[in-house]
């Protein structure tokens, strides 16, 4: 490696929170502090009058959808809270959400699927952890009244075929949300091309924003939808973040591809002793997750840490539909973004050497290619058969008498620290947890 950069720090967690350019971290502190002393009016009209004719048009561009399409929101998660409940969903509707989902919108579709009475189901994988199209395309109909889908999830690298979502529901009645939160930045977010009506992203992990601005893109269809309560719900956010996102997106907009230092991740962890690769479905994008048979993810992510390496941390509750292997609850994350370099995945790989020497003497699989899939949930709690070389964990259905929910769905708790429930999957046929 180049003399002299032993010391400097890889952030290799852009999935978690991307290193903001020095233009954007200079708009934040400066309007920071204009607005500490002169107060936010005159932030809110630089804002309205110069910020975000800007930041619709960059938006717009970045999305592939009209700029009076999008609305600004304090977070992906913040969006789809404040404008799916208000859905107008009645017994007779079916909602379909995949094991990928991430728990706050999950938390969301549960509350709804017991407030509007619906059935909440759940799209089952194929063998090799992609979603099965196939089934879609089989079992879609106009009972089916909204479809939620995260484009690449919280805790892998699959990428979701969106596109091909968006053909096989574009015949039929039902609304089509994507989650594309770890997505856009990263990969080509397209909204006209996927086909959907919602899309909600965050502007902090690719587009390497402030925290606490994002983003939902509302095609007519949902705001006609959305049309007796409107999107005055969402919450705005700050003046300052908005500005700083602003130019976060003029930078990215300059910003080549991240290029293969994924691949060159992978291989990395594929070659240590004892790494198992969580790496679902035929597609990966700049995500890489894993864990080690020896060594609790925690652990490890301080280990890197304390070698100059900044990587994540995923834990199942994160995707509480999909836990591969069913035995690990946490796993290592590491996310590349374009101005990562080959030397920041050479080290990487160096310090995960180090952090390992003396460890993974237990050999293990070199990749998890799926978990057992969630099979789609029929009303009354029956569960459908899943595909061949499947194992049911869990299904969604409607609440028993009483909004009890039936035998085998996920049940809400409230967990300490968190602003969103939780969701606990039902045990494994075997018994295990």
């Amino acid at each position: 490696m180049p003399h002299g950069d032993r010391g400097r720090r890889v952030h290799l967690d852009t999935a978690g929170l991307g290193r903001m350019p020095a233009a954007a971290r200079a708009q934040l502190t400066e309007w920071t502090r204009h607005e500490d002393r002169h107060g936010p009016y005159e932030v809110d009209e630089h804002v309205h009058h110069v910020v975000r004719p800007e930041l619709d048009a960059r938006l717009a561009a970045l999305l592939g959808a009209p700029a009076g399409d999008t609305v600004l929101a304090t977070g992906a998660a913040d969006a789809f809270a404040a404008l799916v409940p208000r859905l107008a969903l009645g017994p007779g509707d079916r909602i379909w959400t995949t094991p990928y989902e991430g728990v706050a919108n999950l938390t969301v579709l549960t509350a709804l699927r017991d407030r509007a009475r619906c059935r909440l189901e759940v799209v089952p994988l194929r063998p090799d952890g992609d979603l099965d199209l196939e089934w879609m395309a089989a079992h879609i109909d106009d009972d089916v009244a909204l479809v939620s889908v995260a484009h690449v999830p919280a805790g892998c690298g699959i990428v979701t075929p969106v596109e091909d979502i968006g053909r096989i529901l574009a015949p039929h009645r039902c609304l089509y949300a994507v989650d594309a939160s770890y997505a856009v930045g990263q990969l080509p977010v397209d909204a006209g091309r996927i086909g959907c009506q919602l899309l909600t992203g965050d502007g902090w992990r690719f587009l390497r924003g402030p925290e606490s601005v994002g983003f939902a893109c509302l095609a007519p269809e949902l705001r006609q939808a959305l049309a007796p309560c409107g999107t005055g719900l969402l919450a705005p956010p700050e003046g300052a973040s908005v500005v700083a996102l602003n130019a976060a997106l003029a930078v990215a907009e300059d910003a080549g591809p991240a290029g293969g230092l994924a691949a060159v991740v992978r291989t990395a962890v594929q070659e240590t002793p004892g790494a198992e690769l969580i790496a679902p479905g035929r597609v990966q994008c700049g995500i890489v997750t894993f864990r080690h048979a020896e060594m609790p993810a925690g652990l490890l992510r301080r280990a890197l840490a304390a070698r100059g390496v900044v990587v994540g941390k995923t834990v199942a509750q994160q995707t509480p539909l999909y836990s591969p292997g069913r035995k690990a609850t946490a796993a290592v994350r590491v996310s590349v973004h374009h101005d990562n370099s080959a030397w920041d995945a050479a080290r990487f790989a160096e310090a995960l050497r180090e952090a390992l020497a003396g460890r993974g003497r237990h050999a293990v699989p070199t990749a998890v290619r799926a978990a057992a899939p969630a099979p789609a949930a029929v009303a009354g709690g029956a569960v459908a058969a899943p595909a061949a070389g499947l194992r049911a964990v869990c299904a969604g259905s409607v609440a028993g008498a009483g909004g009890v929910p039936a035998a085998g769905v996920p049940r809400p708790r409230r967990t300490a620290g968190r602003r969103h429930l939780a969701l606990v999957s039902a045990p494994a046929p075997d018994g295990t947890a």
